[in-house]
């Protein structure tokens, strides 16, 4: 018999992730036109850590060792200034949301990889399948759209950054976050980002900000739904589940970020992306199938 705490990890926790995550892209839409990128995460991991360190003290949240820290400064520069740096700034240069989530989502093949080599994660030959056939899905959700941009170096680079460091990071955070609290594991993460991107927003951005209702909406809800409701749930999944399993999840992002981009941006999608969202959804479940 499955509890109640089992099922929501396998299935519930996992659906409020990917719906959460997806709407960064949709949060990012709303907010860059209005700041540059590296201002714009800036402001947004200030106000994560006024909001989170508080918390911590209040709770009583246990801080870790020096090497700790160090792990979680490192999964925090991966996951959160490498990967949200990256897709920033690669918007900012040109890229559309769906051929950034492209580029992104071949995520789970390189964490397949990894994990078979640096976790001794078995990969079976179905979750393999899996993982091909939600490649599959997500070319044909964003393919078009692929076809139809017409995108500089340095967008694609700046998302081949994304791609790498979301990869690492998932890699590190399950290999090295196991017994660091997930409170202060995540300030500590935000702490390093801010480190790490408050220079590139003083060096080469102009830092001017258009406040309006649109911003504050964006930067509001990225930092409370992204960057703590989502992201201490990724924690949550990768402690808890392989890292492989957990990657899978990132193909369902393109497809359930162009369902929301319909109503609100005009996105339309054909009868190709709708077969793709399928193979997505049936990839995630081959992977994460007991």
């Amino acid at each position: 018999m499955i509890d109640v705490s089992q099922k929501s990890l396998h299935w519930g926790y996992p659906a409020v992730f990917v719906f959460l995550w997806s709407t960064g892209f949709v949060g990012a839409k709303l907010g860059l036109p209005y700041a540059e990128p590296a201002t714009f995460l800036t402001i947004r991991f200030a106000v994560v850590l006024a909001l989170l360190i508080p918390l911590c003290w209040v709770f009583r949240a246990r801080w870790p060792s020096p090497k700790g820290i160090f792990d979680m400064a490192v999964a925090g520069v991966l996951i959160q200034a490498g990967y949200l740096g990256g897709v920033f700034a690669s918007l900012h240069h040109g890229m559309p949301a769906g051929v950034s989530a492209l580029i992104t989502g071949l995520q789970p093949i390189f964490t397949a990889l990894l994990s078979g080599w640096l976790l001794h994660e078995r990969v079976t030959r179905v979750q393999w399948l899996g993982l091909v056939l939600g490649l599959v899905g997500v070319l044909l959700v964003v393919g078009e759209r692929v076809v139809a941009a017409q995108v500089g170096v340095a967008a694609i680079l700046l998302s081949v950054l994304a791609l790498a460091s979301i990869t690492l990071g998932t890699v590190w955070q399950k290999r090295h976050g196991g017994g660091v609290d997930l409170r202060t594991g995540a300030a500590i993460q935000f702490m390093a980002a801010l480190a790490v991107i408050a220079p590139f927003a003083l060096a080469l951005e102009t830092r001017e900000v258009q406040w309006n209702a649109e911003l504050v909406f964006a930067i509001g809800w990225l930092a409370v739904a992204l960057s703590l409701g989502a992201i201490f749930l990724l924690l949550y999944l990768i402690r808890h589940g392989g890292a492989t399993r957990v990657a899978s999840l990132f193909y369902l992002v393109p497809p359930t970020t162009a369902l929301m981009a319909w109503p609100l941006f005009g996105e339309t999608y054909g009868l190709a992306a709708a077969a793709g969202m399928g193979l997505a959804m049936l990839a995630v479940w081959l992977v994460t199938k007991q």
